[in-house]
Order: C-alpha cells, then sequence, then structure tokens
C-alpha cells in the first residue's frame, strides 16, 4: 500500500515542477531571447572576452611571481575588486559595446511604434486615453520625431551615435578620478587604449576607401569590357559574357593593401629600433625585454651607443664612461685597451693599421672604431670566429629561427586546437599551419640578421672602407649603422604572407606612434591634450563597433575576428566556418523544430 502512495505523491510533484520551470523559462524569455544580436547577448558575450583579457595576463604574472602566499593572495584580492568594478576594464568595454546595441535597438522600436501610432491615429483618438498612457505616447513620441528628423538619419549614422554616446560613457568610467594616497586627484591612463582603438579605427577607413575605390575600377572595366564586347559579339550569348572587373579590382586591392602594410611596418620597426637603442623608455618594459632577449647584445655596448649620441664618448679622447667597455673587455677574455676609446683609433686608413697592430686586433684593417667583436657580443666566441662579420650573421639567424619557431608554433596551431581540434591530425590542415609558423619564424630570424649586417657593412665591410675620412663617431653614432640596420631590417616582413603583414603593421603601429609622440605631451595634464585624447577615443571606439555592424569587411585580423565574435556570437563568420568544417552536418532531413528553421533562416 505504500508503494502507490508514494507514486502517487511523486507525480504531481514532478508534473509541478516542469510547470515551474516551463513557466520560469517563459518569464525569462522576453528578458533573454534567441537572438543573438539582442543587446542582453551582446553585453553578456563582451563582458565575459573582455574580463578573460584583463584578468588573464595579471593572474598569469601572480602566478609565477616569486614571492609569498599572502602577498600573492593579497595582489589576487586587489586585481579582482580592481577588474570587477564598475570602473574596471570589462565593466566600461561592456556599457561601449552593449549600450551602443542597446540604443540602436531602442531606436528601432521607437520607429516601429511611431509608425504604428501613425497608422492607428484614428483609433486612438476615439479611445479613452489614461494620463499614463497619454505620457508614455508623448515620449515616445518626442523619441521618434527625434530620430527621423535627424540630418541624413540613415542607419549607418543612427548606429554610430548610439555608439559614440555609449563609448563617452565607457571613457567616463575608465578615467573616473579618484583621490590618491597623497591627496592629488588624476585620471586613469587610458593613452595606450586610446591609441589601440585609433590604428584599428583608422585601418577599417582605409579599408573602407580601398574597397570603394576597387569597386570603382571594377565598374569601369566592365563598362569597357562589356562595350567591346558589344560591339565585337557575334551572337547574344557572346555579349552576354561576364566581365572579370571584379576579380581585378579584388587583385588589385589586395597588393595595394600588402604594400601599404609592408611600407607601415618597416616605418614602425625603424621607429621601434632605434627607440630601443637609445630610448627605451619610450617603449613598454616587456617589449624591450622581449627584444632584448633576441637581440641578445650586452647592455654595456648599448650604453656606449647612447653616450656616443650625446657625444660624451669621442674615439681618440678620453671618457668618463670608458670603464663601460674596459670591463665587458676583461669579462669577454680580451685586453682591457681595446675598451679604451683614447687608444682606439678615430678615422681609418694607414693610421688606423697601426694601431690596430699595437693593439693586437686582427682583421680589422682600414677602419677605425670598436672592434667587431664587442660588436657581436660573443654569439660565435666558442668557435673562435669572434671577429668574422658574415659568421656573426648566419648564427644569430640560426639561433633566432629556433627561438622563433619555439613563439610561431603555438601560435599558428593554438587557433587550429580551439576552434577545430578534429583537424590537427589531419595533414592537409597541420602541414599549412607548421610551414606558416615556419615561414614567421623565417621572417622573425631575417628581422634580426639583417640589422647585424647592415649595421656591419655600414661601420666595418663597406661603407668605413670607402670613407675612412669620415670619423667613426658618425659611423657609430645615431645616423650611421644604427640608422642603417633599422631601416635595413623592417623588409623583412616581405617573407611574411599578404594577410599576417597587416595584423603585424597594425601591432607594431600604435607603439611606434607612442615612441613617435613628444613625451612632454604623453605625460601633459593639460586639457587641451586630455580633451583631444578623449575625442580621439570616443571616435575610434564608436567608429570600430559601427564597422563591425555595417561594414564588417573593412576590419581585418584580431578586430574582425573579436567583433564578429561580440556582436554576432559564435555562430558566424569565421567561428561557423571552421565549426562546420570540424563537424560537418548530418546528412539527414531537416528538423521540424521551429527554433531550428528561424535559427538557419537567420544565418
Amino acid at each position: 500500500m505504500s508503494t502507490p502512495s508514494s507514486t502517487e505523491h511523486t507525480e504531481p510533484d514532478s508534473e509541478h515542477g516542469k510547470r515551474s520551470w516551463n513557466d520560469f523559462a517563459a518569464f525569462l524569455k522576453p528578458i533573454w531571447p534567441d537572438d543573438p544580436d539582442h543587446p542582453a547577448q551582446v553585453a553578456l558575450r563582451t563582458y565575459s572576452l573582455s574580463l578573460s583579457l584583463s584578468l588573464g595576463p595579471a593572474l598569469l604574472s601572480l602566478i609565477t611571481r616569486s614571492s609569498s602566499l599572502e602577498n600573492r593572495l593579497g595582489s589576487f584580492r586587489r586585481v579582482l575588486r580592481r577588474e570587477l568594478s564598475f570602473t574596471g576594464f570589462p565593466f566600461a568595454i561592456t556599457v561601449a559595446v552593449g549600450g551602443g546595441v542597446a540604443l540602436k535597438h531602442f531606436w528601432e522600436v521607437v520607429d516601429i511604434r511611431h509608425a504604428d501610432n501613425q497608422d492607428d491615429l484614428e483609433v486612438r483618438q476615439q479611445s479613452v486615453v489614461t494620463p499614463a498612457s497619454q505620457r508614455r505616447a508623448t515620449v515616445l513620441s518626442l523619441a521618434a520625431h527625434a530620430c527621423s528628423h535627424m540630418p541624413n538619419s540613415t542607419p549607418f549614422q543612427k548606429s554610430l551615435l548610439s555608439n559614440v554616446l555609449s563609448s563617452t560613457i565607457a571613457l567616463f568610467l575608465l578615467q573616473r578620478i579618484r583621490p590618491s594616497k597623497a591627496g592629488s586627484r588624476r585620471p586613469f591612463a587610458t593613452f595606450e587604449l586610446t591609441l589601440l582603438f585609433f590604428v584599428r579605427a583608422t585601418d577599417a577607413i582605409m579599408q573602407h576607401f580601398l574597397y570603394m575605390e576597387g569597386a570603382r575600377k571594377a565598374n569601369l572595366f566592365n563598362t569597357s569590357a562589356n562595350k567591346s564586347r558589344l560591339k565585337t559579339a557575334r551572337s547574344s550569348e557572346d555579349s552576354l559574357l561576364p566581365a572579370d572587373g571584379d576579380h581585378k579590382a579584388k587583385k588589385w586591392h589586395q597588393g595595394t593593401a600588402a604594400w601599404l602594410d609592408a611600407v607601415i611596418f618597416w616605418a614602425c620597426s625603424a621607429r621601434i629600433m632605434w627607440c630601443f637603442l637609445y630610448q627605451p623608455h619610450r617603449l613598454p618594459p616587456s617589449y624591450v625585454k622581449w627584444i632584448s632577449s633576441l637581440a641578445n647584445i650586452d647592455k654595456r655596448l648599448l650604453d656606449v651607443l647612447r653616450v656616443i649620441r650625446s657625444k660624451e664618448w669621442t674615439y681618440g679622447h678620453s671618457s668618463t664612461f670608458s670603464h663601460l667597455l674596459t670591463s665587458y673587455a676583461k669579462d669577454r677574455g680580451y685586453p682591457p685597451s681595446w675598451g679604451d676609446p683614447q687608444v682606439l683609433p678615430a678615422f681609418g686608413g694607414a693610421d688606423a693599421d697601426v694601431a690596430w697592430k699595437a693593439l693586437g686586433v686582427p682583421g680589422r684593417g682600414g677602419v677605425a672604431g670598436l672592434p667587431c667583436e664587442f660588436v657581436h657580443s660573443g654569439v660565435t666566441a666558442q668557435w673562435g670566429l669572434d671577429n668574422s662579420c658574415l659568421t656573426n650573421v648566419g648564427v644569430r639567424f640560426s639561433l633566432a629561427f629556433i627561438e622563433a619557431m619555439a613563439l610561431y608554433l603555438p601560435v599558428h596551431f593554438l587557433p587550429l586546437l580551439l576552434t577545430r581540434p578534429c583537424s590537427i591530425l589531419q595533414r592537409h590542415r597541420a602541414m599549412p599551419a607548421f610551414l606558416a609558423a615556419t615561414r614567421s619564424a623565417t621572417f622573425l630570424s631575417t628581422f634580426i640578421s639583417s640589422f647585424f649586417f647592415a649595421v656591419c657593412l655600414t661601420r666595418t665591410l663597406v661603407l668605413a672602407k670607402l670613407f675612412p675620412w669620415i670619423p667613426h663617431d658618425v659611423w657609430d653614432g645615431p645616423h650611421g649603422c644604427v640608422l642603417a640596420g633599422s631601416l635595413t631590417c623592417g623588409w623583412s616582413i616581405l617573407i611574411e604572407n599578404a594577410r599576417r603583414r597587416g595584423e603585424m603593421a597594425l601591432y607594431v603601429l600604435p607603439r611606434a606612434l607612442k615612441a613617435s609622440l613628444p613625451a612632454t605631451w604623453i605625460a601633459s595634464s593639460r586639457s587641451g591634450v586630455r580633451l583631444a585624447e578623449r575625442i580621439v577615443f570616443i571616435l575610434s571606439l564608436a567608429s570600430l563597433l559601427t564597422f563591425a555592424v555595417h561594414e564588417p569587411e573593412s576590419l581585418r585580423g584580431l578586430s574582425r575576428w573579436t567583433l564578429a565574435f561580440v556582436m554576432k556570437g559564435p555562430n558566424t563568420g569565421l567561428w561557423k566556418k571552421r565549426k562546420s568544417e570540424c563537424y560537418p552536418p548530418p546528412s539527414i532531413l531537416p528538423s521540424s523544430n521551429p527554433t531550428s528553421a528561424q535559427s538557419i533562416d537567420r544565418l
């Protein structure tokens, strides 16, 4: 008798639970719709992605930090408090992205309501109007009037204005003024973020104009080709053959963009390398550390280059900084006199040969300056070829290639593991990724070795021998071998494919811009400078968000990938393509589920 009674009580409870869950799901449906373009879903994707981007590096540095557990826990709490606050980066960016989408949806609803109100005007006049409904209708009517009477109120401009408003609020959150410990008040630093958005937005505008120019060229070519076909056509079918203007325009656009990217990367890398050698404080510390590890240059040699630039070190004269290279010579096992500027020859020719013979320096006939053994930094010392410039270049290329492969193999294979893990075992998928990593490693190793090759060509092998009467302070100065190396290494970007050139150019351009701006302007607290930065931040971020909705083809690289995920979700663009390649749909009849059909229609 007990079993039936328990069954009788269980079934109503389960049915009641199902009804409660269905009621709860029906309640959440208008709040959380299935549309991936809905502001709520856009905001959730934006917050999760921005939170991972801000918390990931901070937590990684805490894990790898060599400190006590108590200090790391305290730092962890401070990081969480900073990133999860309303003034943190994730919330501010979510306000910018989600707020712009919400404003755009609000304007669309207002336009629809306004049209419906105009259609039902007679019905509403005959009906009873309550004060609350009258106020609501008045607000909607005013909003619709403001939206509909905007000058040239195209969807693009409405989206731009929505994103400008939301980006302004986001910037206010990021630069919210807080009192410091000393009682002073200063805004949060957003300068690097401003440069990043400015570079990406400028690239999107440039790609937009390139697409327009390509379309114009395609139209001109198609028109002329069709006219010539109409004149020479023998039948009506021949006159309807399509012209290949679109293909030529696309090829022109890709070639122009690739060369522009190469020139931008060349100019930016020249500035970055020059700043690395003379003004490293203008570059991010992590960037300087990474370049130093790849370049493998002793810090004392870098200090000598800087004092040569400031004319505090001159060949043939004593200097208060002579201890830099005398100690370096001792550490390398060479006589200290090899690093003394007072005994080193200042001019090439026969006098320099006499000085080198007295000092015992081999293989430097006809040129002056510092021995190449120091410039090579002991890379080839274990083979006894420290004075060979060509051997130094070859060894540096090999060592840099090995380090670059360790860097680029995860870069090229990690996207496959994240988006198409099954393709990692397919030869036709894994081999192109390996070849791409090899190509990128060749680019980076050529970048490093070509710099040193240009330096040795300038100060030892060619130019210094051709013009021995020019002081070697010029060849070792900022307008000599350093300038030649900086202007040479950037052309190695031509080894990379066109798509990677664009992403590399967009990566180095913000750093080069920051290194080129006056330091006093960057650190200035004047209202005019801050206002200019805020205007650039707002317009750049708003332009990026608007292009992501209306012209996503104008975005490239990480900008296009990230904003496509944020705005449309993981079932669109690159994500949808990769998922379909890895998990092809089964060959069965279409589902009768209306939700699935709607999703397919929407995609």
